[in-house]
């Protein structure tokens, strides 16, 4: 039967009737020098071959069905990756404003959803690339494991005996995609009706033999469901509220085994130093503006990912919760953040993932921006690769990865390399139009949480 995209992906596929709320990921990949363009090409030939996806185009099916993985029968490789010449002084700025652009342009919906761009002539002699992708392809990790099979892990370069066959293109079927369309929802409703089934026997035997026990995990259950979907009706900042389609990206870098350190000392893991470093930059640039904060609501992606999952995909749900930004002290804001990051990865709604996001699905798209544009901030960490690599003959230097606003006013993404963790900055200018100010504030928050390092 035909592919068709999982809740959580069509969920932000339709979201993004409001651009604002679009889920483009944009990678940056810094290299020693040019690097061999044929040899790159080579390698997204092969992705391209061993994942469907990146030859797919996503269709609309006839409601109530999500939308579904199409072949592109007109795929053309050239058209997915360019090589340009940068402007300017050739800096690592003039290849963020590519970057920037790139985040703000909407996918071609009739194509694959990804592009790649090779830039040259960077000062020096080195060179970038630009990677474009929507969510929908892969999340943090899952992207990890692609870019595996674009890098080598010396400067000689891994020849590829021979490419897969390129995938067979069938002529696509409107009746087709009816009659798939048609069994998907029997094949749901068969599920639904099954799983109550199994479920209400059980259910029944447990409130005769366990009636409190019963009521209080059912109890629990709803709670957590509400805590996953809950309205936001206003920002937690009475300062970053406006939001707009204008993005701003920039960078700062962190050594890990410090901000690791940081973390321990305080009861924490490395992801909570940093998430409580960008808390840090939030109030910093709260107390340049005049203005209190407290509290502000945060989205932070949790990995379902399982050692059983394919390379790439979609693994991951969206969790909001709040985040003691006002809270000066640096050890006890990574404290608490690892208190509440704790309690989110345990919520009983996390297996229910799926179920919720095709609850939402059937929500109107109003709603749920409404609810996405009231989050302050979104924070991703993103483990990377541990060792030197190379691309095309060239050393790779350094990786940044901006992931998407969806409607907050920033979001901050790590992606390790080596023992370098690599911050991406995203901002919404509408809500930050001071970036330089919010940069330098950031920066003072990493120092913050740094010097707790031994």
């Amino acid at each position: 039967m035909t592919e068709f995209m999982r809740n959580s992906d069509a969920f932000t596929w339709a979201m993004e009737t409001d651009p604002r709320l679009r889920s483009t990921v944009v990678t940056v990949v810094l290299l020693d020098r040019s690097p061999d363009w044929d040899q790159i090409r080579q390698r997204f030939d092969l992705i391209s071959r061993e994942l469907p996806m990146f030859r797919q185009r996503v269709v609309e099916s006839p409601p109530p069905a999500p939308p579904r993985w199409e072949y592109d029968a007109d795929f053309d490789l050239d058209y997915h990756m360019r090589r340009v010449a940068v402007s300017g002084a050739g800096t690592l700025d003039d290849v963020l404003e590519l970057a920037r652009v790139a985040a703000m342009q909407d996918f071609d919906r009739a194509r694959a959803l990804w592009e790649a761009t090779l830039v040259e002539g960077l000062h020096d002699g080195a060179a970038a690339v630009i990677c474009k992708f929507h969510h929908a392809l892969t999340d943090g990790v899952g992207g990890i494991q692609i870019a595996m099979r674009l890098f080598d892990l010396s400067e000689e370069h891994y020849e590829l005996e021979s490419l897969p066959a390129a995938p067979e293109v069938p002529q696509p079927s409107r009746l087709e995609g009816y009659r798939d369309s048609w069994r998907y929802s029997a094949t749901l409703l068969a599920n639904v009706v099954t799983g109550t089934a199994r479920q209400v026997p059980q259910l029944v035997y447990g409130g005769v033999r366990r009636p409190i026990s019963t009521l209080r995990s059912a109890a629990a259950n709803a709670a957590s469901v509400y805590r996953t979907v809950r309205p936001l009706n206003r920002t937690g900042s009475p300062l970053i509220r406006q939001r707009g389609l204008i993005r701003r990206l920039g960078v700062h870098e962190v050594p890990r085994l410090q901000l690791r350190d940081a973390a321990h000392r305080c009861g924490g893991a490395l992801n909570d130093a940093f998430v409580a470093g960008v808390a840090g930059g939030l109030r910093i640039y709260h107390e340049k503006h005049g203005v209190a904060v407290g509290d502000l609501h945060l989205t932070m992606p949790i990995s379902l990912r399982t050692n059983t999952d394919d390379m790439g995909g979609n693994r991951i749900t969206l969790m909001r919760f709040d985040i003691p930004v006002g809270e000066a002290d640096p050890a006890k804001r990574i404290k608490a953040i690892h208190e509440r990051v704790g309690a989110v990865r345990q919520e009983k709604s996390l297996p229910y993932t799926q179920v919720i996001a095709g609850v939402l699905n059937l929500m109107p798209r109003w709603y749920i921006g409404s609810v996405l544009r009231h989050v302050d901030f979104l924070t991703s960490d993103v483990p990377g690769i541990p060792v030197p690599v190379f691309l095309g003959g060239a050393a790779v230097r350094r990786q940044y990865a901006f992931g998407p606003t969806i409607g907050s006013a920033v979001n901050v993404t790590l992606l390790s390399y080596v023992d370098t963790c690599a911050l991406g900055i995203d901002v919404d200018t509408a809500a930050i139009p001071d970036y330089d100010v919010f940069h330098d504030a950031l920066v003072a928050g990493f120092d913050e949480v740094l010097a707790l390092a031994g």
